[in-house]
């Protein structure tokens, strides 16, 4: 049984931030709406200069458009409160409104999506407040040296005692206190492990799930070297944030976003 009073959600809403994803927001789209559970899928059109929105919406996502990128972070929680928008006005007129388990993924997955499936259970069941997908090793070619991995997991274990896997795994399912609890996400490539840290100190339940998933691999050409630096100060800029929060109330690594233990 869950420690906390709030009833397990009953469906999942996939939310998938995009950008120029053209080529692979439809498969991805299509395999989200058969993950079991998934009653809504919307594609957050994060500045595109392709057809990432109308083709996401031809697959039967909704849509919402930035109209100039925003970043992933900004993405996944415009995609959040677009759906609890939606649940406070499908609600019944002084009944509490239910909430969807927020299950994020990225745009790029395609036929794999579907193997997004085994994130949602555990939330659905009330054994756990947020997953993570870990994923088995790509079948092309391709990634870092594991620098931003390594801060990533060494500043989640400091500042949580979480010892993540895959720390920068953005395949998550949360249940709404969990994303609560994540709130404000941080900015950029920081979202993940900021949203780990964030959840355990929470003293909710964190969960990694091994998925089948396959997604494109970023090379180490310049650019691919360029976006790793963006990554790795993103990260920095995170756990620094997160260190500062936690002097600030006596070294305790159990932080709330009150600034009260």
């Amino acid at each position: 049984m869950s420690a906390h009073p709030n009833p397990a959600p009953e469906a999942v809403a996939a939310i998938i931030p995009a950008m120029n994803e053209a080529d692979r927001i439809g498969a991805t789209v299509t395999a989200a709406k058969r993950i079991p559970g998934v009653d809504m899928v919307i594609v957050v059109d994060d500045g595109s200069n392709d057809d990432t929105g109308p083709l996401a919406r031809r697959a039967g996502a909704e849509v919402i458009t930035h109209p100039k990128n925003k970043g992933k972070a900004q993405a996944m929680m415009t995609g959040a409160f677009a759906l609890r928008n939606r649940e406070i006005s499908d609600a019944d007129p002084g009944i509490e409104p239910t909430h969807r388990a927020l299950l994020f993924i990225d745009g790029d997955l395609e036929d794999s999506a579907v193997n997004t499936a085994p994130l949602t259970a555990p939330v659905l069941a009330d054994e756990a407040d947020m997953t993570i997908a870990i994923l088995p090793a790509q079948k092309r070619k391709g990634g870092g040296f594991g620098f931003v991995v390594g801060l990533a997991k060494k500043g989640i274990a400091e500042l949580s005692g979480f010892e993540a896997t895959q720390p920068l795994s953005g395949m998550r399912c949360l249940s709404r206190e969990a994303f609560d609890a994540a709130l404000p996400f941080a900015a950029g490539w920081g979202v993940e492990a900021a949203m780990t840290i964030d959840v355990v100190n929470a003293g909710l339940r964190v969960e990694e799930v091994e998925c089948d998933l396959h997604h494109r691999v970023t090379g180490r050409d310049l650019k691919a070297q360029l976006h790793r630096a963006a990554q790795y100060r993103d990260v920095a800029r995170a756990l620094a944030v997160r260190r500062v929060r936690r002097l600030r109330n006596g070294g305790s690594a159990e932080v709330k976003k009150d600034g009260k233990k």
